[in-house]
């Protein structure tokens, strides 16, 4: 095994690079032909595709057919958990035709798109108007629907929040066929609020309306060393975002975009960046770096250099910065193939590169699956800002994985309790970057092979990922449900609130016909006979059994 995944590169190389390339060439021949059609005709064909779905799920037998799932296979999702759920007998649900651009609408600042529209797709539209998504992922192939129904983050988020607290609007379509519009002030606010981190599991997202931002050509970057402890390091990282008078509305003081890096335990580079105009970027003296083309260095390699020049500040066109981690895959390239950062390859095969993640996963297989599940990490902790510091120390002794990726988001406290929320009371402690109506949270980005494992020891992953959950539990924090995860039942509902989801999953009479979020989570193979006697219990029970942390 060792050696299949040593030589993995070959495979790559040979057959996952050249399949990505005619992939993405495919799919974006099919978005430029949706781009070619009037907003019109793309929501006549939007409607039309709804009705298909209602009537899918009207032509369901209860009694007969299992529960309801997308037709996607298992392995096209980007997350690197198992979609063990579609082992069992289920009815699929086509969704394939819902990947269009339904409108951008510049005066009400809001653009209508369908759930399998992609990150490149939509900043490829909309950038060259001067308008984006508030919240931009910076993956190309990470799905609008994914990240409002599981999570999405990028380094806005400190100003705007996650990428559903961005959305206006979802269209969807009930377990009983019913077609809807929630939004978080009309007769389906509850469902409004529950939809995100549910899987897909209250219904079926056919579209959603999103919050739009003015931008500008270019992004101001500046780049900034940092030496020292972990805590030394958490608190610069605090600093470069986090007023320290507590004025974090204050969009003088805090910048656009946040996100730092940290390459050992004792140094990591902290960036922040600030729109500018093509006027000031073009002006005498200033650096322009087009990161976007296939020939140049990695960016958090580009970052890491920080370290050496001490702080610099450069510009990055705007759409290319959105998109800076696409081609490396942050530096999970590096594994993939472990030649990739070479001047060589960039040169003359960076143009094929990212091998899309999807046929990454379909070729490995299920041993090569659990071989990296076990000896290679891929997990999002988020945590309150200020514990971000006990944080990278706690990766630091139990995993030891460089580098790392800090960003930060707010956690809105909202009218309902939704299955992630703020720690209770964190407004009477006026910590940095807190406010009264959010608290700050960071993503701690632990991707790549532990230290153990690169030295040739023994490394046991799972119970690692086990002590990383109930890390977070302790300190109210979460994992997003893309990553592995070995959370029983009991500690899922510790982790998150079930009462806002539970609740909505009697009211639109999701039981039943659509498996549990913490079902379509776990971990390992389900059979028939589990998905019904899972669906069974959470019938009959009102709310999740839940354990409160200790205080």
């Amino acid at each position: 095994m060792d050696l299949l995944v040593q030589f993995r590169w070959i495979v790559v190389i040979f057959v996952v690079l050249p399949l990505s390339f005619l992939y993405y060439f495919s799919i974006y021949v099919g978005d430029v032909r949706s781009e070619c059609k009037s907003y019109k005709q793309r929501q006549k064909e939007h409607d039309e595709n709804v009705k298909k779905v209602v009537k899918r799920l009207k032509d369901r037998n209860a009694s007969k057919d299992g529960l309801v799932c997308t037709a996607r296979k298992p392995w096209v999702a980007v997350g690197m958990r198992n979609v063990d759920y579609k082992r069992a007998r289920h009815f699929e649900v086509d969704l394939s035709p819902f990947r269009n651009i339904l409108n951008i609408d510049t005066e009400r600042m809001i653009a209508k798109v369908e759930p399998l529209v992609n990150m490149g797709q939509i900043s490829r539209v909309t950038v060259p108007m001067n308008v984006s998504l508030a919240v931009v992922a910076e993956l190309d192939d990470l799905t609008v629907g994914g990240l409002i129904n599981g999570y999405g983050i990028e380094g806005s988020s400190h100003i705007y929040g996650l990428f559903s607290d961005t959305v206006v609007s979802y269209e969807v379509v009930l377990a009983d066929g019913q077609v809807v519009r929630a939004t978080k002030d009309n007769e389906y606010s509850d469902l409004f609020y529950a939809i995100p981190w549910s899987q897909g599991t209250l219904g079926l997202l056919v579209s959603a309306e999103i919050k739009l931002i003015p931008i500008k050509e270019y992004m101001k970057l500046t780049y900034k060393p940092v030496v020292g402890n972990l805590k030394e390091i958490a608190q610069a990282y605090i600093d470069s975002f986090s007023p320290k008078d507590g004025d974090q509305d204050n969009r003088e003081k805090v910048p656009d975009f946040v996100e730092t890096m940290v390459y050992t335990p004792t140094e990591a580079v902290c960036m922040t960046g600030r729109y500018a105009s093509k006027e000031e970027a073009k002006k005498k003296g200033n650096v322009i770096n087009n990161v976007g083309w296939w020939f140049k260095t990695w960016f958090y390699q580009h970052a890491q250099t920080a370290l050496k020049k001490g702080e610099f500040v450069e510009y990055i066109p705007t759409r290319e910065y959105y998109h800076r981690h696409t081609r490396c895959l942050y530096w999970e390239g590096k594994l993939i193939l472990p030649f990739g950062d070479q001047w060589w390859f960039r040169f003359f095969f960076g143009w094929a590169m990212p091998p899309k993640v999807s046929l990454l996963k379909a070729t490995q297989g299920e041993y090569i699956r659990n071989y990296y599940h076990e000896n290679h990490v891929i997990q999002d902790m988020l945590v309150p800002l200020y514990k971000v510091g006990d944080a990278l120390e706690w990766v630091n002794r139990e995993m030891e994985v460089y580098p790392l990726w800090l960003c930060p988001h707010r956690l809105y406290r909202l009218p309902l309790k939704t299955m992630v929320y703020p720690e209770p009371g964190f407004e009477l402690h006026k910590r940095q970057g807190d406010t009264k109506y959010a608290q700050m949270y960071t993503d701690v980005g632990v991707y790549y092979a532990p230290g153990p494992i690169l030295r040739g020891e023994v490394f046991d992953g799972i119970e690692a990922v086990r002590k990383l959950e109930s890390w977070l539990i302790e300190n109210h924090g979460f994992q997003p449900q893309y990553a592995v995860s070995e959370l029983t039942e009991k500690n899922f509902w510790r982790m998150f609130d079930g009462s806002l989801y539970e609740n909505c999953r009697k009211k639109y009479r999701a039981i039943g016909t659509f498996m549990s979020v913490y079902y379509k989570s776990k971990k390992g193979k389900k059979t028939e006979k589990e998905v019904q006697d899972a669906e069974q219990e959470t019938a009959e029970v009102e709310t999740p059994e839940v354990d409160e942390p200790e205080d």
